[in-house]
């Protein structure tokens, strides 16, 4: 196939990209150029903001749109594109409002979501937009991203703490629910559905569950070690010391499971980000959970 990535140099884009080009697809990635390019792929070098004929003369077989944050994102894009057989955009879990019963279902309506905001919002206006110009799209709403090329500071955090042989600092009694999805099997449901081609147009996708601490568990596994843990008390403001918000969701991914059953374990998953993180730390932009936790590693509030 000849595809189409928007971005194609940080996290997400860029596994996906390398993956199709991987398989033998030819490979676009549209992009501003300000980062390490992959040594596969072809770049067109542009804000995918100002295409200004920049997709002029080219037909893809699918466009792969992981950088739509916004309706004018994808308005502007369509606008640029000669043309193209199918369009996947990949959305997000945070379309869908907090107060929902769990396990949230694409059928569910989307609206603002207090711990996201306008990111939820907007990706809401970006799959409407859409759908009104494109109802043969395909948009997959995966919860916690995670593996290869994360630039963000979440396992790597985990994988830091088990380096340094430090107990960890656990909200609460850390059962909170947690779910996440590889990049592999995001790349791998892409490529199921363009060959699929299924009558639904719009999935939930992700692991089952775990609870955080068991996923701490994990990413210490993947270095090699084991937590000892340290209960924070809900006194204490949980994003500051610890990756993900205390907020409890997951998604009901059992039309996902009808077409791709077969998923990365978890563990393996966070052994091959560990291994790739562990000589590319540098990649890893990250926050001042240490700093935090020195702060309360004293106080009444841990026991």
């Amino acid at each position: 196939m000849k595809i189409l990535v928007t971005g194609g140099t940080v996290f997400v884009s860029k596994y996906i990209a390398e993956y199709f080009a991987d398989k033998g697809n030819e490979v676009y990635v549209l992009n501003r150029n300000t980062k390490t390019q992959l040594k596969n792929v072809k770049l067109i070098e542009c804000d995918r903001r100002k295409i200004n004929g920049h997709l002029k003369g080219l037909h893809f077989d699918t466009v792969i749109d992981v950088t739509a944050y916004t309706a004018e994102d994808i308005n502007t894009l369509l606008d640029g594109l000669e043309s193209f057989d199918k369009y996947v955009m990949i959305s997000s879990s945070a379309v869908y409002p907090e107060t929902l019963e769990l396990p949230f279902k694409e059928s569910d309506k989307c609206g603002e979501n207090k711990f996201w905001r306008e990111y939820g919002t907007n990706k809401i206006s970006a799959e409407n937009a859409l759908l009104k110009r494109v109802p043969s799209a395909y948009i997959i709403r995966p919860p916690y991203l995670y593996g290869e090329y994360n630039n963000v500071y979440r396992e790597a955090f985990v994988f830091e703490c088990a380096e340094r042989d430090l107990p960890f600092y656990l909200p609460k009694d850390g059962s909170m629910p947690l779910q996440l999805f590889h990049v592999e099997d995001l790349s791998r449901f892409i490529e199921t559905i363009l060959k699929s081609k299924p009558a639904k147009h719009i999935f939930n996708v992700g692991n089952s569950p775990v609870t955080v601490k068991e996923w701490v568990e994990k990413c210490y596994s993947a270095v090699g070690k084991t937590p000892k843990f340290i209960n924070v008390s809900s006194e204490i403001e949980q994003r500051n010391y610890f990756p993900f918000y205390d907020y409890a969701y997951f998604l009901d991914t059992a039309e996902q499971n009808k077409i791709m059953p077969e998923l990365l374990p978890l563990d393996v998953g966070l052994r091959r980000a560990y291994d790739r993180y562990k000589n590319n730390k540098s990649d890893v932009k990250p926050k001042n959970y240490f700093d935090y936790l020195k702060q309360i590693s004293s106080q009444r509030f841990t026991g």
